[in-house]
């Protein structure tokens, strides 16, 4: 196809299935994932779509109601959708949460596609068409007057029903912000009906690109103290930042790659920078690891936060390093996968003399910080050996390990264990019965090696599945469903997380059981070990999470309880 063909074809697959990703879209093109972004950069500059983090959004589907929204939201859009990334991040499945009409706000509904049960209040139509097509959500749209720009619903029905919500989060936007001022819109009914939005949420949280600060408009509707934390964009001034800690108010400023966090802290108090470089943020456990930080830090009160993602990608970790360098921290907390590039960034932080705690994977030099591999997995690999002892009778045609070769020594030893206490019930592993597989850290990889597996032995009934991960482990799960081979199948995961709790308690899953590191409680360990550093008091030089073996016997036992 000629190059407008293909954008044509793109427009009209995006409209038959909208929120494919660019790599899907390449695939169904036949084209490079850089050939799908210059078309949709294109077509985005022609109005036909508006550019979304990892693909687009039919401008003619989602913005249905005329040129004025389309407008908005195209202004300072790269700023918008940063802040809308990060500020997204706090939105968990079944939460209630309020979304004003703006078009900052707005830019946060492609970030809750893979939510669930939310329950969305908005006076936005965009949002609220957008977020009603999963139909998890409970999706109310405020009641009132319908706006001039036919985006937007107002009046006093609107407040009224406010009234007697309770809700969890409300995400506003505004035309103008200063920290003496506060909040403020050009429209007096815009104003009103936030100021309702914000006595009706736990937490307010103000998602102001940099564009808008210094700008007084018509009416306040509310105050600095009313806010439980602002997120902006790279293009604040310094001044600015400066006067929103001095106002001791919480605040991001969010770039592409990363976003800085500052705390509302006492002002006598030593504050320190924290750089935090995670593995990854589509990886769950790791999402759920900086998210605990970040409540331990706010938590602190003295502690600013930087954050980036290494993405799982070596060379991305040290441009990470690299970029931490220049931005005058106390102290960074790496949480990379690649243990030979974890020495070549050690040697830049030791040569500035910023000390490191390193998760999971050991870095010479720096504190590390994670469990003990060896018997985490061997509690795993006991349960899978009772396992096929009680449903095979300790009979199996093959065992697979999912492995993670860059992670390096220490974390190999997570896959020894479970190694050796497999063996430790049934006996000695026969050469002839194992096999390695690359997880690469991911389900998606994992997935396509589980499959390609599978596929080579047809006629084996009884495989047992070691893995490096939940992630790994899910993907091999998801492989054996596709092939209709669940039941030929036994696994055991690292990690415990949500989803593999979930598919623990299904009846019949051949999810034996994860070791569980309690991700959620990182944060808070890692806070009070960077704490003691930064003052100066001696440290061991490995600290270790408790973990715990959870088993589906124990979630459906616990499920039977609770009922």
């Amino acid at each position: 196809m000629i190059t407008f063909e293909r954008r044509q074809k793109l427009v009209d697959i995006l409209r038959k299935q909208p929120g494919l990703r660019v790599p899907e879209l390449a695939k169904l093109l036949k084209v490079s994932q850089g050939t799908i972004r210059n078309d949709l950069n294109a077509l985005d500059e022609e109005g036909q779509v508006v550019r979304v983090r990892g693909g687009a959004a039919l401008a003619g589907e989602v913005l249905a109601h005329g040129a004025s929204f389309t407008a908005r939201l195209r202004k300072n859009h790269a700023a918008k959708q940063a802040i809308a990334l990060r500020a997204a991040g706090l939105v968990e499945d079944g939460d209630s949460i309020l979304l004003d009409a703006s078009s900052t706000v707005f830019c946060l509904v492609p970030f809750l596609k893979e939510r669930n049960k939310l329950r969305v209040i908005t006076n936005g139509i965009e949002a609220a068409r957008a977020l009603a097509s999963n139909p998890t959500n409970t999706v109310i749209l405020l009641g009132g007057t319908l706006n001039v720009d036919g985006s937007t619903i107002s009046g006093t029905l609107s407040e009224q029903f406010l009234h007697d919500l309770h809700i969890q989060t409300a995400f506003i936007s505004c035309s103008g912000f200063t920290p003496a001022v506060g909040l403020t819109e050009v429209h007096l009914n815009e104003a009103m009906l936030k100021d309702k939005m914000i006595h009706a949420a736990d937490r307010v949280i103000a998602l102001v690109d940099a564009s808008k600060f210094g700008k007084v408009d018509l009416t306040a509707f509310a105050q600095i103290e009313q806010i439980s934390h602002l997120y902006t964009d790279q293009g604040l001034e310094p001044a600015w930042a400066a006067r929103l800690q001095q106002a001791g108010l919480a605040f991001s400023i969010c770039r592409k790659d990363s976003v800085a966090t500052f705390t509302a802290g006492s002002p006598e108090n030593r504050r320190y920078r924290i750089g935090f470089a995670n593995q990854s943020e589509r990886l769950p456990f790791a999402v759920e690891v900086r998210k605990s930080l970040e409540r331990a830090a706010q938590g602190a009160g003295n502690v600013d936060l930087v954050l980036a993602d290494n993405r799982l990608n070596p060379l991305t970790a040290l441009k990470v390093a690299e970029n931490f360098l220049s931005q005058r921290l106390d102290l960074v907390i790496e949480y990379q996968i690649d243990e030979r590039m974890g020495n070549r960034m050690m040697s830049l932080y030791q040569t500035a003399g910023i000390p490191v705690i390193s998760i999971d994977i050991p870095m010479i030099g720096a504190t590390y910080f994670g469990v003990n591999n060896y018997h985490a997995g061997k509690m795993a690999g006991e349960a899978l050996g009772e396992w096929v002892r009680a449903h095979w009778q300790g009979a199996y045609d093959l065992v697979i390990t999912l492995e993670e070769p860059r992670a390096g020594a220490l974390p190999g030893a997570r896959i020894a264990g479970q190694l050796e206490g497999f063996q430790a019930v049934l006996g000695a592993l026969p050469a002839e019965k194992q096999r390695v597989l690359d997880s690469g850290n991911t389900l998606e990889v994992s997935e396509r090696a589980m499959l390609a597996a599978l596929k080579q032995h047809p006629d084996l009934h009884r495989i047992a599945v070691i893995c490096f991960n939940d992630d790994a482990a899910m993907g091999v799960l998801e492989a054996a469903r596709k092939l209709e081979r669940e039941q030929d199948i036994a696994i055991v995961g690292q990690g415990a997380q949500r989803r593999v709790r979930a598919e623990l308690a299904r009846p019949g899953s051949r999810m034996i059981a994860s070791t569980a590191y309690s991700p959620e409680s990182y944060g808070e360990r890692l806070i009070q070990l960077a704490l003691r550093i930064l003052r100066g008091e001696p440290v061991p030089p490995a600290v270790y999470m408790e973990h715990t073996l959870i088993t589906a016997g124990q979630i459906l036992s616990a499920a039977r309880t609770h009922e």
